[in-house]
């Protein structure tokens, strides 16, 4: 039935409109239309991102060469200050506490050294990721991409600063009479992994810190107790070979000591395998697995949510 409406005294007959008596959800299904700012499906989540690679890579780039402009070091600071945590550790817990117990001198500088720069790696990766949101609300809320690309970035930035600083590490592991050999090719995966963990734990961390603005001011002092049961300083089980096996094991299989216990062994010549749990690869597969997607998962669940309220 057509409509009667007058325009100026003019009776003009209107019409039916086709949409007349449609839902707003069934006029948007009829033009395609849908929510801006909804949240992709996941796969196609992936395929946003995998498209935005070239932007993760310029931005994790950027932020590294940003990162110390006003130091007069510049980029050496990524190096000098590992080095600077590991010889107070080692004066501390090396000298004085005697944590190096059961190790020479030329198996536990590199053994330190080795934890203070993966474990820093770890570190740096989840306090990059607390404020992966949160500190870049301005770009977040100015321009349309997957959210999940500021905290990968971030992960790949402390990945190429870890690049950075290997060739210390290198000189470190040399100096103490651990020469190049075959097992050094396993350094490679043992990256890789401990990236795909950290990354997952970037993501995650990225959507508590969006939420939970005091959780920046919170997780130096997590971090800090996680450092001191990963066995950064000391090797987990001759420290604690007087106590419970089961204490031990707890300490041994978490993510951080096992990552660093990979790394020891490829390097360090007389870190053998005795030093390591059973089943290592294994477990530190799962560990990077399990929390690389389980944290891209959680991430993307709240992607509507990022920079809103």
């Amino acid at each position: 039935m057509s409509e009667t409406t007058h325009d100026g005294g003019v009776a003009v007959s209107v019409p039916p409109s086709p949409d007349d008596g449609l839902t707003p959800a069934e006029l948007a299904a009829k033009y395609g239309l849908s929510v801006s700012g909804a949240r992709p499906g996941l796969f196609e989540y992936v395929r946003q991102l995998w498209g935005r690679r070239h932007f993760i890579l310029a931005f994790s780039q950027a932020k590294l060469t940003a990162q110390y402009s006003q130091a007069k070091l510049g980029q050496l600071w990524q190096v000098v200050t590992p080095l600077l945590n590991a010889l107070v550790y080692f004066l501390i817990f090396g000298l004085i506490l005697d944590a190096s117990r059961g190790m020479t001198h030329d198996v536990y500088i590199p053994f330190l050294v080795t934890g203070v720069f993966v474990f820093t790696f770890t570190q740096s990766s989840v306090m990059a990721g607390v404020r992966a949101i949160s500190g870049n609300l301005g770009l977040v809320r100015a321009l349309h991409f997957p959210r999940a690309s500021l905290p990968v970035s971030f992960a790949l930035q402390q990945l190429q600063q870890l690049l950075f600083s290997m060739i210390v590490l290198f000189i470190v592991a040399v100096g103490f009479g651990s020469f190049p050999r075959l097992s050094w090719v396993l350094i490679l995966p043992a990256l890789a992994l401990q990236y795909l963990f950290n990354t997952g734990l970037a993501l995650i961390m990225a959507r508590l810190g969006s939420k939970i603005p005091d959780l920046a001011q919170l997780m130096p002092f997590i971090m800090r107790t996680w450092m001191y049961a990963s066995g950064v300083m000391f090797s987990i089980p001759i420290m604690l070979q007087d106590r419970p096996a089961w204490i031990a094991n707890v300490l041994q299989w978490n993510p951080a000591a096992i990552y660093m216990d990979l790394m020891r062994f490829a390097l360090i010549d007389g870190y053998g395998s005795e030093n390591l749990p059973p089943h290592v690869w294994a477990v530190a597969a799962g560990w990077a697995v399990l929390v690389a997607v389980g944290g891209f998962v959680y991430f993307w669940k709240a992607e509507e949510r990022y920079g809103r309220g």
